[in-house]
């Protein structure tokens, strides 16, 4: 198994983490294909998603794999008027992950990160390693402190 810069960091943060591996469909790149996959719970496994405000830049939003972002609850959490998602191109420059492998941890820029608050309901949740395929499973209240993110109801 590969050793991911996700994981790397959070090692070197004293943070425990497990991994699960799963083999990527190219045509179903979704998290809950990934869930079902690995037969966990979607309210479990977390997907990372970057938006962009009108005034303020980047935020980057965690949040279950089975729900949506609701951009006006995004927007109101982080003081802005308006926040839209980023186009998949502009995702690898801006973060330095893909589509499908994007995680919180490790972005080559620390911008303002949420979490959704169902995250607190579980003692570990899945997120993205920073590579299709591979997921760190993690305290979210640790993940959280280490990236600085806040919870939040954004979906």
């Amino acid at each position: 198994m590969t050793v991911t810069n996700a994981m790397r960091l959070l090692k070197q943060a004293g943070i425990e983490y497990d991994v699960a591996q799963y083999e990527v469909d190219e045509d179903d790149l979704s998290g809950v294909h990934a869930a079902a996959v690995m037969g966990i719970d979607p309210d479990m496994m977390f997907k990372t998603l970057v938006t962009r405000g009108e005034k303020k830049g980047l935020y980057v939003f965690c949040i279950p794999v089975a729900q949506d972002l609701d951009l006006k609850k995004c927007a109101h959490a982080v003081g802005e008027k308006k926040v839209e998602m980023i186009h998949v191109k502009e995702l690898l420059p801006l973060t330095g992950y893909i589509r499908g492998g994007c995680s919180p941890v490790g972005m080559k820029k620390k911008y303002p990160t949420y979490i959704d608050e169902t995250a607190q309901l579980f003692d570990r949740i899945y997120i993205s390693a920073g590579q299709r395929g591979v997921s760190l499973i993690v305290d979210p209240v640790k993940l959280a402190d280490y990236v600085e993110a806040q919870f939040r109801d954004v979906t």
